[in-house]
């Protein structure tokens, strides 16, 4: 029986997923989750894409859209971008293309376009980038964007003190639909914390790989972590998204 192991904000750094993959060990029989934001930070970007793509020809991979291979796919497609994304990381996912054949980057168009917005296994377990709106759940959203966007879900969990229960007719409407919810987006190291934590229902797996962080993932069903060492170690020369 394999293991079903979500995989947090990647952020260009390939060595530290290699790393990150072999402290894991894993097999054909497992099911890997990537949780998005596979670009934009270290000089990686583009080779963690094609990394992913041939990991996919052996493993069982769910590849789900963040907001950062949102804008780098994109700019791919019609040459759009602007200047927030290329202070937030955009820069590192252009110059890593740069020596990228034509056919190559098609190849890296048809994985970005085959990403999820969404995933919900037969345990009843939603794993997004960032999070959804409404209250009826992901496939009553509205606008797409904020299944890569939405900052709100994570807030939320963040702001409940324990003292509602989930029984309570208070209870957000949002973390009742699911019996737990796998995120990332929105940096753990943000409240002093550097492995995935949980809050309400929802897991947060990004632990800060864009900046001094590291690479977290974790078996879904018995809670098991593995992190990578601080990516940035593996990028010396570099400044990441700092």
């Amino acid at each position: 029986m394999g293991r079903n192991i979500a995989i947090g904000d990647i952020h260009g750094g390939l060595k530290a997923l290699i790393q990150l993959l072999e402290k894991i060990e894993v097999t054909p029989s497992d099911k890997l989750i990537f949780l998005g934001d596979y670009v934009d930070g270290w000089s990686d970007s583009a080779n963690v894409v094609s990394y992913l793509i041939d990991l996919a020809k052996q493993n069982t991979c769910i590849f789900l859209r963040g907001n950062h291979d949102d804008l780098t796919h994109r700019w791919l497609e019609t040459g759009e971008f602007n200047k927030k994304w290329l202070q937030h990381g955009g820069q590192s996912s252009i110059d890593a293309y740069r020596d990228f054949s034509s056919e190559e980057i098609e190849t890296h168009l048809r994985f970005y376009n085959q990403m999820l917005n969404y995933y919900i296994d037969k345990e009843n377990r939603l794993f997004v980038h960032a999070g959804f709106t409404n209250q009826h759940g992901p496939e009553q959203e509205y606008h797409q964007t904020g299944f890569y966007w939405d900052r709100t879900l994570w807030e939320m969990a963040l702001s409940m003190d324990g003292s509602i229960s989930p029984n309570d007719t208070n209870y957000p409407k949002r973390f009742q639909i699911f019996d737990e919810i796998f995120i990332g987006h929105t940096p753990v190291t943000r409240i002093n914390e550097t492995t995935p934590i949980k809050r309400a229902s929802v897991w947060n797996l990004d632990t800060g790989a864009a900046f001094k962080g590291k690479l977290s993932a974790m078996e879904v069903n018995t809670k098991e972590i593995w992190q990578s060492e601080p990516v940035y170690k593996f990028y010396p020369s570099e400044k990441g998204r700092n």
